[in-house]
């Protein structure tokens, strides 16, 4: 197969969350160990971070990628999802998988991801230990898909854990409190392993504290260090949380010399070391076009928190959003005084335009609707003068059709 049809054949065949929401997803790691076994437990070859959390996990991910990479480590890195191409989720030292190597995956152990009936995140998972420890990485950061103590990463005895923001997203998964969200988070934390949490949050970090006490895992909470000169090339004044989780790991992780100024060239290179988007991510300036990936109220909140901060004639929303999402708390947190352009990403789970549109009209927020992304975002563009500010976001679907 080509590559093309390689990934036609994963998507197609096999689930995935971010494709059909809860049905693709297999509530066990018994799959998960089991491909590791099969493929000669990679998992076991290579040094790992774990990083969960509902919000700020990837940029954590990628800031800790950029430090071990200034630092003059082989670093390897697994996120998701991925906004263009498949082979974002899978990098070493910023460059993506081999398309040769993803087809090769594929190819030779096709019998048994048709067999056992892997799931596509599961399969990707086995893919990404595969592929770090065939190239030797020194470390590899891995980014949790959803969750934490059920997800297919959690295969890994991590050297350090990191847990960031807490918030309420896929609330039919993992619960619907923030202790029972905390929960599932915390099922990363491993006997003697530490872990770094990004923020005390009264509900969660107990549930955090109690895990690790249990665990005998040392236990560092990230939002009490001064920032003071550190900062970063990922915009935004909520990516601070995130800078300090970042920093409070690198300094806690053992066995790897890494010093002030691999953290502070870390930070300020994580785009350029990474090729991380759409994380405030400016398009262009006149009229000014940021993008971002936030798709629940925590991310939201802080997105938009950081719009206020703009300065602009006008205020151009393009928005779109996946079925699932919790819209009565979703939708207060949008600005009324905006032109807002009502569509949604080219994806099966996608809520219409039209209904996305009715329950805004019910919060004061009135615009028009357009079938596609790239036409919504188009008649923005048209409408907008040189002052104004347009910001495209609700999904990370919508924004991977305009990057």
């Amino acid at each position: 197969m080509t590559y093309q049809q390689t990934l036609q054949w994963m998507f197609n065949r096999l689930p995935m969350y971010q494709q059909q929401g809860k049905t693709a997803l297999k509530p066990k790691l018994d799959n998960t160990r089991e491909f590791c076994r099969h493929l000669g437990n990679p998992e076991k070859k290579i040094k790992t971070i774990h990083v969960a959390g509902t919000n700020g996990k990837g940029s954590v991910s990628h800031m800790l990628a950029s430090i071990l990479q200034e630092a003059g480590y082989k670093t390897g890195l697994y996120t998701s999802p991925h906004l263009k191409d498949f082979r974002e989720r899978i990098k070493i030292n910023g460059i993506e998988v081999e398309e040769d190597f993803v087809i090769n995956f594929i190819e030779n152990n096709k019998p048994f991801l048709e067999e056992h009936e892997l799931s596509f995140f599961e399969m990707t998972v086995g893919m990404a230990f595969d592929f770090f420890a065939r190239k030797k990485v020194d470390i590899a950061v891995i980014e949790v898909g959803l969750g934490g103590r059920l997800d297919s990463t959690n295969v890994i005895t991590p050297e350090i854990s990191v847990i960031t923001n807490i918030g309420y997203d896929h609330t039919d998964i993992l619960g619907d409190t923030l202790e029972k969200i905390a929960f599932e988070k915390a099922g990363i934390i491993k006997p003697g392993i530490p872990v770094v949490i990004s923020e005390y949050q009264k509900e969660t970090f107990p549930v955090f504290r109690e895990v690790a006490l249990d665990n005998e895992s040392e236990i560092f909470l990230a939002e009490d260090l001064s920032l003071e000169d550190f900062e970063s090339d990922l915009l935004g004044i909520y990516q601070k949380k995130n800078i300090r989780a970042a920093i409070t790991t690198a300094r806690h992780l053992k066995n790897f010399a890494i010093n002030e100024k691999s953290i502070l060239s870390g930070l300020v290179r994580v785009v350029q070391n990474t090729g991380l988007k759409g994380r405030w991510q400016q398009l262009q300036t006149e009229p000014k076009v940021i993008c971002d990936t936030a798709h629940n109220a925590e991310g939201l909140r802080l997105v938009l928190g950081q719009i206020a901060y703009e300065k602009f004639d006008m205020l151009h929303i393009v928005l779109g959003m996946v079925r699932g999402k919790d819209l009565k708390n979703i939708l207060p947190l949008f600005p009324k005084e905006a032109a807002y352009y009502f569509t949604s990403p080219g994806i099966s789970r996608a809520l219409p335009p039209e209904e996305l549109q009715d329950h805004a009209l019910q919060h004061g927020l009135s615009g028009e609707v357009y079938p596609s992304v790239k036409e919504a975002y188009k008649r923005a563009l048209s409408r907008a003068d040189k002052r104004d500010l347009i910001y495209v976001g609700g999904s990370t679907f919508v924004v991977a059709e305009i990057l």
